[in-house]
């Protein structure tokens, strides 16, 4: 599997129309899926690896409906809304690991669009004062932290390598 598929309007690259093809049916697939929609102004350098894509004020985030692709023209529906939403684009770049779409839009070459599925947001939990043991539940080896000022118990299944690995340090 590709890491990431390239498409450009006019481009003689001999996988350019399959690329499209696989852009296209990526593109479809997100029907009634959340997304996350993130417009940035595009770095002298021209590459969207150098943009700040954490979340700022104008993102959105919602359920895409009916996007479909016609021509180089990519369209879409938002919640709530008859109206059709459309761009037409002169390059795509999609991203398989991280499973967001790079658009390019014709009329605004100086703009890429991110569109891509929400990642996952992992809660950080930080103990003041912690206690820890190791007990056996259910005949399992378990680590458990405490925090008694946060009210905070935490267990953390081992198995048989973690437990030894964590014996040795």
């Amino acid at each position: 599997m590709h890491v990431r598929t390239a498409w450009q309007q006019g481009s003689n690259h001999p996988e350019n129309a399959s690329n499209f093809a696989r852009i296209s049916q990526w593109w479809t697939e997100l029907n009634g899926k959340e997304v996350t929609w993130r417009q940035r102004l595009l770095p002298p350098s021209g590459q969207v690896a150098d943009l700040n894509w954490e979340p700022q004020r104008f993102d959105e985030v919602f359920l895409i409906s009916q996007p479909s692709v016609r021509g180089i023209t990519l369209y879409w529906h938002k919640p709530n809304s008859q109206d059709e939403r459309n761009t037409t684009v002169h390059k795509l770049e999609l991203d398989h690991l991280q499973q967001q779409l790079y658009i390019y839009p014709q009329a605004q070459q100086a703009i890429v669009i991110q569109v891509g599925l929400p990642q996952v947001t992992y809660q950080r939990v930080t103990l003041k004062q912690p206690k820890w043991s190791t007990q056996t539940l259910k005949g399992q080896q378990v680590l458990v932290l405490q925090d008694e000022t946060q009210r905070l118990e935490i267990h953390v299944p081992l198995d048989a390598e973690s437990l030894a690995l964590l014996k040795d340090l």
